[in-house]
């Protein structure tokens, strides 16, 4: 079966995770296409596949004849999809020899245009595949997990050389927990990829650092027709805290490797109002400066409006990778050489968010990211292509054999 027929049929399965479940995992709804993993891994000749109480596929292949001294290497990817689209009710469109213009989504209409979507022109002649345009696809990362099952499924069809292969599906990647409760020790392997990044051929071994913050503005409500020098109106202080950080360092505004703050949520009324941001720098030094002044901000205003008016919580949630992959950067360069062998360049970018990866290779299990071959991610423009899943898929077979070898 090739990669892209296996995304067809993942993409169906609801898996939306849930940022505010404060559930292991946060949706049930992820066991199911965990158990039908499971049995696909079984199989495929995966025989000791499992899924653990909390949504976490685990499986192995021993070392062929030969390999045993070889190190274990592992391959990840995440079952959940993003909440910021819904992933429900997915149905699949292929576009054949996909003529490299606009695409109207006919659910809604939509038109990805070329324009602003510009690596459209160079999926001509391939097979597209986007939704309807109700619904993201999924490809992030149900691609991830069809190119790792398909690359299981030749090693084993084949009887291709390899070490020890350890392969694990895990859930709620989308909402930052991912790896939290991921069996290190049971899962086995010396070093690992996660299949969850963009186009085919792509590495990424660079992530921000990161930190939630939450900002709690206590205000003091009276009427309004008696409220002068009185009224402290939270809501307005909300905005006050906000237009202090700089407009040049939001997500909308920043790219490559520049950090941001990005509000999340807001909401409120005049007595309580809460700020909700998660701050981004690939440098842990400016991370740390990007805390310090929402602290800042709000030790002025609670000069100004008096002590405990504003209170900010901060919490960190995961570190660059790249500290713990240079001591193995082979990783790195065994991926670059698996890429050129499918006769694509490598595309080394840092990657604007976090991967299951970072988090794990903190850990000590050292996880760089692979590509996928999907575009456009946690929306309804999400795409992929049939041909870009293949090659996805055979990168990670050329890795296999490279370190069989």
């Amino acid at each position: 079966m090739r990669a892209y027929e296996r995304l067809l049929k993942y993409a169906r399965v609801y898996t939306t995770s849930d940022p505010l479940s404060g559930e292991h995992p946060s949706t049930a709804r992820q066991f199911d296409l965990a158990r039908q993993l499971v049995e696909e891994l079984k199989a495929l000749g995966v025989a000791n596949a499992f899924v653990d109480e909390h949504c976490y596929v685990y499986g192995s292949l021993p070392a062929t004849p030969g390999c045993e001294d070889k190190p274990a290497l592992g391959f990840i990817a995440h079952m959940d999809t993003s909440p910021d689209a819904s992933g429900e009710n997915v149905e699949p469109i292929l576009h054949e020899n996909y003529d490299g213009k606009d695409v109207t989504l006919p659910g809604t209409g939509m038109v990805m245009t070329v324009e602003k979507f510009p690596f459209l022109a160079d999926m001509k002649g391939e097979t597209l595949i986007t939704t309807d345009g109700t619904t993201l696809l999924g490809a992030d990362d149900k691609a991830g997990i069809a190119e790792i099952m398909t690359a299981v499924e030749t090693v084993v069809a084949e009887n291709r050389p390899h070490g020890k292969l350890c392969i694990a599906f895990t859930p709620d990647e989308e909402i930052g927990e991912g790896a939290d409760l991921f069996d290190l020790p049971g899962f086995g392997a010396d070093f690992a990829y996660t299949v969850d990044g963009d186009d085919a051929g792509g590495i990424e071994y660079e992530n921000f650092n990161a930190a939630a913050a939450t900002v709690v503005i206590r205000g003091l409500s009276v009427h309004p027709g008696s409220a002068k020098d009185k009224m402290i109106n939270a809501s307005n202080l909300a905005m006050e805290f906000h237009m202090a950080l700089p407009i040049s360092a939001r997500p909308e505004t920043t790219e490559g490797r520049e950090g941001f703050y990005h509000l999340c949520q807001m909401y409120g009324d005049v007595t309580e109002a809460k700020l909700g941001y998660i701050l981004r720098d690939h440098d842990a030094e400016k991370l740390e400066e990007k805390k310090a002044a929402l602290l800042r901000i709000a030790k002025s205003l609670n000069a100004r409006y008096g002590s405990g008016t504003v209170t900010v919580e901060i919490k960190d949630s995961y570190r660059n990778m790249i500290e713990k992959i240079l001591p193995h950067f082979h990783l790195v360069e065994t991926a670059r050489a698996a890429i050129r062998m499918a006769g694509l360049e490598p595309v080394e970018t840092p990657v604007r968010g976090g991967t299951d990866g970072a988090t794990l290779s903190w850990k000590g299990l050292p996880c760089p990211n692979l590509g996928t071959g999907g575009f456009n991610f946690h929306g309804v423009c999400e795409c992929t292509t049939v041909q870009r899943m293949d090659k996805a898929a055979e990168i990670v077979l050329n890795i296999i054999g490279l370190y069989a070898k």
